[in-house]
């Protein structure tokens, strides 16, 4: 749509919290009229108007921005790095987008184009999830490999793969989870999410793997793991990993970020994902968004912080 003025951010919010506030002056007015022979349902169906017609006054997104007022925050997550371009011209807009998934490269995902971006995407201003996507299951039960088969399996470059999920892959990889954002810099405290993908029967070997992986973060201290898995096994894996964190003495919550494409809306709380322990809902999945004039495929998430793996924590 061509469009010969525009607003800033800062205007739009001030704009927002003006149209909201007159619209809130009348809602109260009605709200009091209604006492005392009206209902507490009333009143408050008065004040859920208030939230339309606010976005109404204000634009197609209003209720995106609304969310930022709110404290929930949204992401994006893309598999390869957009682009300094982008990056910068998305955070410039009047996108909604507070933060976004920072992929380290792991051995099921090895494209390395997030690599060496962090100070850019904090000098832009973007906060971040940092993502480990470790070995996964594909939902079957894992091979013993004889000496040969895991020698060609070296030669051939074969880093992801549902025969490696062990323990022992499992201590290995979080080793490699915690060197690697090392040298991206990340400081201490840093959450680092462990990607485990939709499973439609867990193997034992599999929660051997995530466990061990869990317990390795824990013990070496320099990060903490969370995990982006998800609903269909977000439960049993936040029981096996709350029990991980409690053997370390460590009553915390462990973050979760939770998958589900069902009912999402930016303006719902991440645990209305059905899980009162996600502090991360990803629910809009492969579609493409087009800001500043630059189209870009991604996933959309809400979350409880601005930048989840650095809530908390100095980014330098």
């Amino acid at each position: 749509m061509d469009r010969s003025w525009s607003w800033s951010r800062a205007e739009r919010k001030v704009a927002m919290r003006i149209g909201a506030g007159i619209l809130a002056a009348s809602a109260i007015g009605a709200a009091l009229r209604l006492a005392p022979s009206g209902t507490r349902d009333q009143i408050a169906h008065a004040t859920a108007q208030v939230a339309q017609a606010s976005a109404t006054v204000v634009g197609t997104n209003a209720a995106l921005a609304d969310e930022v007022e709110a404290g929930r925050h949204l992401g994006f997550d893309t598999h390869e790095y957009p682009g300094d371009v982008t990056m910068r011209a998305w955070k410039a807009s009047d996108s909604p987008y507070e933060w976004v998934g920072y992929y380290l490269v792991a051995p099921c995902h090895r494209d390395d184009s997030w690599a060496s971006k962090r100070t850019t995407l904090a000098q832009m201003g973007w906060g971040v999830a940092v993502v480990y996507v470790g070995q996964q299951s594909w939902g079957r039960a894992p091979r013993k490999l004889s000496p040969s088969a895991l020698a060609k399996a070296r030669r051939q470059s074969v880093t992801c793969s549902a025969d490696y999920v062990s323990a022992a892959r499992g201590r290995a990889d979080a080793n490699d989870a915690i060197a690697r954002a090392q040298a991206e810099g990340f400081p201490k405290g840093t959450v680092v999410f462990l990607d485990i993908e939709r499973m439609d029967k867990v193997p034992a070997a599999m929660r051997e793997y995530y466990r061990a992986w869990v317990d390795r973060l824990l013990a070496e201290g320099t990060y903490k793991p969370g995990v982006y898995a998800h609903t269909f096994n977000a439960v049993s894996i936040h029981d096996d990993v709350k029990a991980v964190y409690a053997l370390h003495g460590n009553s915390d919550d462990p973050p979760f970020w939770v998958a589900s494409t069902r009912d999402f809306s930016p303006e719902k709380a991440p645990s209305e994902v059905g899980h009162g322990f996600a502090g991360m809902w990803q629910g809009i999945l492969d579609v493409s968004q087009t800001w500043a004039g630059i189209r870009l495929p991604i996933d959309v998430n809400i979350s409880q912080w601005a930048s989840p793996s650095l809530n908390g924590v100095s980014a330098e």
